[in-house]
This record gives structure tokens, C-alpha cells and sequence, in this order.
């Protein structure tokens, strides 16, 4: 039988979804002096709100996930702190799944991602520049600018051989905010009334040096763009798009992004690295474990909505589910596809069991991985 939800009165996320009037606290709660940030919002701009196909995934997604108490006072000391949830554990457990919840929950708006590589550096998440497609552009411009009238009736009077021809006016500068978009981060540091959620996707696989070149972006809550600062003086105010839409024509002044409200930041590592101190120090951190059978049997039920408590062959598979994982990591969707499967009617004959099992519950690591 499920446990009585505990609910603590300064809690903004529960993980229960309907969470209007919990985001109107988080929206009006007063940030810690440290943390507490000066951007001033386009009136012309609004960030996507809780409709259409990006919510309903981030919706779909986050709604099926099953915080304990532990995890959610953790990620609500976050939110009030306004600091980077770093989030570590085996793969599968959940851990980008509940960027998803925290958004669902709150309704704050369709999930920004960015996930992480070897090869990602910090200008990748703030904004993208197409300075070859600019100059491309400049080029094929002043090929199409007009060669002046020709022939002899169109021709000048001669001028004095002692004169200097006049030198031919040069062709605009395409504008550069058509080659300017604000990438993941960039775009969650827009100044705002509300924070969006970031998902800073296995940040443990970047290069050695971006967990502390994010530490200032942090702690400024924003960032310059040079390419729109060495501008500011002819034009001060560009309009860019950003990381959900390209079009959005968002407002920067002087070439600086300046949040308002510190974004819900999760960063996600499947631990195959270790961070250093000052940037673990300026997170708060929460460990994942894999969730135990009454654990499984709410997220089947949330999201399947069958319930495995009664007995039957899902209770069932739920156990073969935990002891599999004895032998080597599984994710907790490998037990949801096993399910599904079976609601279909696949892999239903009585020699199958065996086969089925090894097929949809393979192991991510360990001897038979």
C-alpha cells in the first residue's frame, strides 16, 4: 500500500504536478542578498509558456518521475537558495528526468538542454555565432550591388586627368543579429519574473576546464556577448533569437545577458569524473539511488497505471527487475519496456520467460553488459 505523502510548508516542489500556486511563492520569494540579480526584461519578448509540442514533452516526461522525501528536500533547498542542483548517480536512475519534474511541476515552462561533450566548451551554451555565414553574406552583396549605367550616352564628362576618381561607397554590413542566437544557457539567463530549467546534461564527460569556466556565469547570473559589445557604440540595442526559437528577436543592451530570476539549474554526471571544490561548492549536490521495489512500483503505477501491489506476473517482474540489477546496473526503464511489452501480448509464451527477460533487461554494466 503506498505511504501517506509527506508534505513540509516550505516546500515549493512536491513532484505531484498543479503547482500554479507553489510558482507564484517561488516567483515572489526573496532571494538570499548574495543571489539576488538586476536584469531588466524586454517587454517585447515572452518565453515559451505551458503549451504546445515542447511543453507536452517536457509535461509527458517529468510527470512520471517519483521523488522521495530526501530528494525533494534537496532539490527545494535549491530553489530557495538559487543555486546549481548537481545531481549524481548510476545511469538510469532518473537523474535528467527530474529537470523534467521540477518543470512539470512548477510550470515553468519547457525543459532547455544542453547537453554535454568532450568537446563542448562554455560559448556553446551561451550563444552560437555564424561569423562565416556573415561574411558569406557581406560578399555575395557586394556582388549584387549595381555596376552603374553603361555606355556612351551614360558616360561621365571626362574628367580632369589630375582629379581623383571618387572612391566607390561601400555595400552595408549585413546585420549581424541574423548570424546571433542565444544557446541553452544563454537563453535560461534572459532576464525574467519567473526561472526556466536548464538541463546541463553527463556534464562529467566536458572538457577539464568548463566546470570552472562556468563558476563565473554562475555567480554574475550573465555574460557578455563581444561580438554585440564591440558594436554598442553604432547600435546598443540588438535583437537576437534564442535557444527555443530562432525568430524570438530578444532585445540585448550593450551586448550583455543579465538575469533577473537565477535559473533552475540541474547538472547530471554519471560520476566519471571528479569537480573541483569551488565548483562543488557552489552546488547543492544530490545523490541518486536505485529506486527499490516500492519505489518501482509508484513510478509503474504513474506512468503505466497499473498496480503492481496486487500480485500477478508486473509484481512479478518487478522482482526479476531488482534481482537482475544484482548482477549489474539496469535503468528503471528497462522494467517499464518489460512491461509494456507484455500489455502488448509480446513474448507471452511459457518458454519465453527466460529469453524475455535477458532481451529487455540487459545489463549496462558488469560481466554480462
Amino acid at each position: 500500500m503506498e505511504a501517506e505523502a509527506v508534505v513540509k510548508d516550505w516546500w515549493l516542489y512536491h513532484g505531484t504536478g498543479e503547482g500554479t500556486d507553489r510558482r507564484a511563492r517561488l516567483e515572489s520569494g526573496t532571494p538570499p542578498p548574495w543571489r539576488d540579480f538586476t536584469g531588466v526584461p524586454d517587454p517585447g519578448y515572452a518565453p515559451p509558456g505551458c503549451e504546445g509540442p515542447a511543453w507536452e514533452r517536457t509535461r509527458r516526461r517529468g510527470e512520471g518521475y517519483v521523488p522521495d522525501e530526501q530528494e525533494t528536500d534537496v532539490v527545494n533547498t535549491a530553489l530557495h537558495l538559487r543555486r546549481p542542483l548537481l545531481i549524481t548517480g548510476k545511469p538510469g536512475v532518473g537523474k535528467s528526468t527530474l529537470a523534467y519534474s521540477i518543470a512539470a511541476d512548477l510550470d515553468l515552462g519547457p525543459v532547455l538542454h544542453w547537453p554535454i561533450t568532450s568537446r563542448t566548451v562554455l560559448r556553446d551554451g551561451l550563444y552560437l555565432y555564424d561569423a562565416i555565414g556573415r561574411l558569406q553574406e557581406a560578399g555575395l552583396e557586394q556582388l549584387r550591388r549595381p555596376a552603374g549605367p553603361m555606355g556612351p550616352a551614360a558616360q561621365a564628362p571626362a574628367a580632369d586627368a589630375t582629379t581623383p576618381a571618387p572612391d566607390p561607397e561601400p555595400a552595408p554590413a549585413p546585420s549581424i543579429s541574423r548570424y546571433l542566437r542565444l544557446g541553452p544557457l544563454g537563453t535560461a539567463l534572459l532576464p525574467q519574473d519567473r526561472p526556466r530549467v536548464l538541463l546541463v546534461d553527463e556534464i562529467d564527460k566536458s572538457d577539464i576546464d568548463l566546470p570552472g569556466d562556468l563558476l563565473t556565469v554562475f555567480e554574475d547570473g550573465g555574460f557578455v556577448i563581444p561580438e554585440l559589445a564591440r558594436l554598442a557604440q553604432e547600435d546598443p540595442t540588438v535583437a537576437i533569437g534564442t535557444d527555443d526559437d530562432p525568430d524570438a528577436a530578444v532585445h540585448i543592451s550593450q551586448g550583455r545577458v543579465q538575469c533577473r530570476y537565477f535559473p533552475v539549474v540541474v547538472l547530471t554526471s554519471n560520476g566519471e569524473r571528479d569537480f573541483p571544490p569551488a565548483f562543488l561548492r557552489r552546488c547543492v549536490r544530490l545523490h541518486l539511488e536505485p529506486p527499490g521495489e516500492e519505489k518501482l512500483a509508484l513510478i509503474v503505477r504513474r506512468r503505466l497505471g497499473i498496480d503492481v501491489e496486487a500480485g500477478g506476473e508486473y509484481q512479478e517482474l518487478v522482482r526479476d527487475f531488482i534481482d537482475r540489477a544484482g548482477d549489474g546496473d539496469l535503468a528503471t526503464d528497462q522494467l517499464l519496456n518489460a512491461i509494456q511489452l507484455r500489455l502488448a501480448g509480446a513474448w507471452s509464451a511459457p518458454g519465453d520467460r527466460d529469453r524475455f527477460l535477458k532481451t529487455v533487461m540487459q545489463h549496462l554494466t558488469g560481466p554480462t553488459a
